[in-house]
């Protein structure tokens, strides 16, 4: 394991003005009750006596390479016979200690709990230049703070709690300045002593020393809660997190003490990430006034969160600004532009930016290929575009991966040539790549629209024979393929065959038997499995709703229920299918109800966020008793503001 793989450390300076003391874990924040260290491992003492040659496991020379000690080194069966090695190693005259050599002996000592040893390994690395020199270049800190965090670590994990704020006092007393890995592990230690609050206190000391909590100290917060059992405090934190460090960025920006790059760009991604655009564009502009200019890391992180948000032309203007100030954009930059123009459908405009980012030195990389060729296939265009790009790939000497053959072979399945995406799928194998769920889902989806039940349940036979358990996916599309094929019994049997698995079923593998039943009049027993489905605690969705609603009107049941569940529609915030509703109207109509209805046609308008001019309209309608104007009024509103699909 890499020495940096044990902890991420950040640059850190300390503003001059705002000098403060260590941390501490102790006083009001952690008692912890100390021992003294121990003396040094006595077979360390007693190699010390001596430094013969004969210590020298597998007859290693004595002019040996550092390439030659790591690997005699990573040859010994235990820490005992590594350090007796290293140990003698290091009182030979040439001995030229390398990074790498230290993290061997580290770790095999960590993972033992030899951690007096450790120290004295630590002491010495101080005593080779060469190792600090090696340091200072890789890790752009003082060796004292790495050292510092890796020991500190390895002890909070191996439980050794007491030990903990002796070393913190050690360190510290040789003026070693901490960085956010230091906070991040105290706060770890902390959370292990059941310390939280302290803990936090510690997260609020932070700005003292130019530092901002990231992601890692809010995620051990967390996780500190949860192993408390305070779930509630958990989900606090997690909601809390960004607030919190944007508030510490902004005592650190009216303090003058300028956050580095990795701490802002981290908050702005989070803000993008959690659909605050706005406000991570905000805070890019009072750190431009504070004289930080935004990066390409910034820029992308602002683009990516308009994209998500289908604010194009807000990142297309960015987009340009960002090319005015002097900052290039790079691959990640047109690739998200290129996929967001391209999943709208503005195949030109994104065929535009691609020869751009050609012009610009940007070459084509597996993600734009394959974004080109999922676009390409999803607006049917495969046989004079996608296939071309599909070739291309090879030419170009870029690797296809299984994202490229999974696009392809989903949009031919989808254009029914299965063959071909059947011979796409044997060449995918040959080059190496393995098929995985959405390989096989794909062509599960094309057999159960085919109604080729047969090959359908070969398929997902296959599938599981070769390693690749179906999914969700998988169960709900062949469920849907056998009640399509009028298979309903087959179908329902199955979906007991899936809970008896233990898998968590969606909505899509219970609306297809449910849609059957109402289909064949039996809309007891579906109501009956749309229940099943809640008490269960699978999430309901609005094609669940629509279903049943739809069921209710047709089904000739009591026109009552049919109300009712219009009413538990709404208040799940489901808005109810407009052709279906028309059918409840008109038997309410029939059955001289047309009180229930306007009260419905209320709750429903309420949920919609009609505009006041639009209530008053239709409820003029209804009190004249213009009830087929006020019913095509309204539901023209409601279509009208509603996407193609219900959705909440």
């Amino acid at each position: 394991m890499a020495f940096s793989s044990f902890l991420k450390c950040h640059h850190w300076t300390l503003p001059q003005n705002a000098k403060h003391p260590p941390p501490s874990l102790s006083s009001n924040l952690l008692k912890f009750k100390f021992l003294k260290y121990p003396q040094i491992h006595k077979e360390l003492t007693s190699i010390s006596a001596s430094n013969s040659p004969c210590l020298s496991p597998l007859s290693l020379s004595p002019d040996f390479t550092p390439k030659q000690l790591l690997a005699t080194l990573r040859r010994q069966k235990d820490e005992t016979s590594a350090l007796r090695l290293f140990y003698w190693a290091s009182k030979q005259p040439h001995f030229k200690p390398t990074l790498s050599i230290y993290e061997e002996i580290l770790q095999r000592l960590g993972n033992v709990g030899s951690f007096d040893s450790m120290r004295q390994i630590l002491e010495d690395m101080k005593n080779f230049p060469v190792v600090l020199d090696m340091m200072e270049q890789e890790f752009g800190l003082k060796p004292g703070t790495h050292s510092y965090n890796f020991l500190l670590n390895v002890l909070v994990d191996g439980n050794k709690l007491k030990l903990v704020e002796s070393v913190h006092t050690m360190v510290f007393s040789r003026e070693i300045e901490p960085d956010v890995s230091t906070f991040n592990i105290l706060i770890k230690a902390l959370c292990k002593a059941h310390q939280i609050r302290p803990a936090i206190l510690m997260i609020e000391d932070m700005p003292n020393y130019g530092l901002a909590p990231d992601e890692t100290t809010f995620v051990t917060i967390m996780q500190g809660y949860t192993e408390e059992g305070d779930l509630e405090g958990a989900v606090r934190v997690k909601r809390a997190n960004v607030d919190e460090a944007m508030e510490v960025l902004n005592q650190m920006l009216s303090r003058d003490c300028s956050p580095n790059s990795v701490t802002y760009n981290t908050l702005i991604s989070t803000l993008c990430k959690e659909n605050q655009v706005e406000r991570a564009t905000e805070f890019v502009h009072v750190l431009t006034r504070k004289g930080i200019l935004p990066d390409i890391y910034t820029f992308n992180s602002l683009i990516q969160g308009l994209c998500l948000t289908r604010n194009r032309k807000a990142a297309m203007e960015l987009f340009n600004e960002m090319k005015n100030k002097g900052c290039q954009p790079d691959e990640f930059t047109y690739n998200m532009l290129i996929d967001s123009l391209w999943s709208r459908g503005r195949l030109d405009e994104a065929l535009g930016l691609l020869k751009e980012m050609e012009s610009s030195g940007c070459a084509r990389n597996v993600v734009i290929y394959n974004t080109l060729i999922d676009g390409f296939c999803k607006n049917k265009k495969i046989e004079e575009e996608a296939e071309e790009i599909f070739d291309q790939m090879e030419l170009q000497g870029v690797s296809r991966n299984l994202v490229t053959y999974n696009s392809l072979i989903n949009g031919l399945c989808k254009s029914r040539r299965v063959e071909e995406a059947a011979q796409l799928m044997d060449q995918m194998i040959m080059e190496g790549l393995k098929s995985d769920k959405f390989t096989y889902n794909s062509l599960l989806s094309y057999f159960c629209r085919a109604g080729d039940i047969k090959k359908a349940s070969d398929i997902v036979q296959t599938m599981a024979s070769n390693g690749c358990e179906p999914d969700v996916v998988t169960y709900g599309t062949l469920i849907q393929g056998l009640c399509k094929a009028g298979r309903l019994e087959i179908a329902s049997r199955l979906l007991r065959t899936i809970q008896m698995k233990g898998m968590a079923l969606a909505p899509q593998a219970y609306n297809p038997v449910i849609q059957a039943l109402f289909n064949r009049k039996r809309s007891n027993e579906a109501m009956r499995l749309f229940r099943e489905m809640e008490e269960k605690g699978y999430p309901t969705d609005a094609v669940s709703y629509k279903i049943a609603f739809r069921g209710l009107c047709s089904g000739g049941g009591p026109i009552g229920e049919a109300v009712e569940f219009v009413v538990e529609m709404t208040e799940k915030g489901f808005i109810p299918e407009m052709s279906s509703f028309f059918m409840l109207a008109e038997g309410l109509r029939a059955l001289s109800m047309e009180d229930t209805l306007v009260n419905l046609v209320e709750r429903i308008m309420k949920k919609a966020k009609f505009s006041d001019n639009n209530v008053s309209m239709i409820m003029g309608f209804l009190k004249i008793r213009k009830f087929q104007d006020a019913l095509t009024t309204f539901g023209n509103i409601l279509n009208g503001q509603k996407p193609k699909r219900d959705y909440r």
